[in-house]
């Protein structure tokens, strides 16, 4: 379901808001103004972030600024923590970059793992809020505008597979006049369950990914069906992020586990044979 119509907000924000505050808490000798005072700076990073996405998306969902603040306060969170503990502005640059690689893994891991969570919900929620759908029926030749990117359609070609036959339908993706990928998306029908299935055509960006869908024929041509999700790389790099985060977090030396081994016992020879 939509990022905005599910559960995930009322459950998760709340967890994701107090998820800075844990590397700076001590076990029994916490202090949450000292830490709110440490995390200032990402909070006003967070804020200036939410200002941007309402400039930049004005018309989007009245809660997407949110989402977008709390996917930056979780980075912010996390560099701040490792500025904290390196004493960054607070001692010369080569101290602080000394204190830096000092730090043990575990820290570098949690920060890693705190960041790719902060960037898997930006593109969480830019996917949620601002995806772009097109719904056209196209002729040979028709062009769909979808977020600034203009697809043209250049056909419907059979294909045979191994075991299915397939219509392929290609379109020339451009923008400003430039093109810059032909697309392939398909409707297949496997031979033996004479099951219809439909392939997408995707093309990603560092920014997004544009989605082309081939729907059936139709008097006029056929029904295409094309999408631009926002950031949506972002959700799988921040899933490696947090990934390479965990797997840092268990090279530390302190959480390794040694599985104990029994002992050898000696066995008794007799008497005037060597050991």
């Amino acid at each position: 379901p939509p990022f905005f119509n599910s559960t995930f907000v009322p459950l998760m924000v709340p967890l994701l808001l107090v998820v800075p505050f844990g590397p700076f808490l001590s076990w029994k000798r916490s202090d949450v103004l000292a830490v709110s005072q440490r995390l200032a700076f990402a909070a006003f990073i967070a804020i200036a972030a939410a200002a941007v996405a309402m400039w930049l998306k004005s018309g989007g969902p009245l809660l997407a600024p949110f989402g977008m603040a709390l996917g930056v306060w979780l980075i912010a969170g996390a560099v701040s923590e490792l500025a904290f503990r390196a004493k960054l502005f607070r001692e010369p640059i080569g101290v602080a970059y000394k204190r830096a690689i000092g730090l043990p893994r575990s820290a570098w891991g949690g920060g890693l793992a705190h960041a790719g969570m902060g960037v898997m919900v930006l593109g969480i929620v830019a996917v949620s809020a601002w995806r772009v759908e097109e719904v056209a029926v196209m002729q040979i030749g028709d062009k769909l505008e979808v977020a600034g990117f203009e697809l043209q359609f250049d056909g419907v070609t059979p294909r045979q597979g191994a075991n299915y036959h397939e219509q392929v339908g290609r379109f020339i993706a451009s923008e400003e006049g430039e093109e810059f990928a032909v697309l392939q998306a398909s409707k297949r029908i496997y031979t033996a369950q004479q099951i219809p299935t439909t392939e997408a055509a995707i093309h990603t960006f560092w920014t997004g990914d544009l989605y082309v869908v081939l729907g059936d024929a139709v008097t006029g041509g056929y029904a295409v069906r094309a999408y631009y999700n926002p950031l949506a790389p972002f959700i799988w790099i921040g899933a490696v992020i947090m990934f390479v985060g965990g797997g840092v977090s268990l090279s530390d030396r302190r959480y390794r586990v040694g599985a104990p081994k029994a002992a050898r016992t000696k066995v008794p020879t007799p008497e005037g044979t060597p050991a």
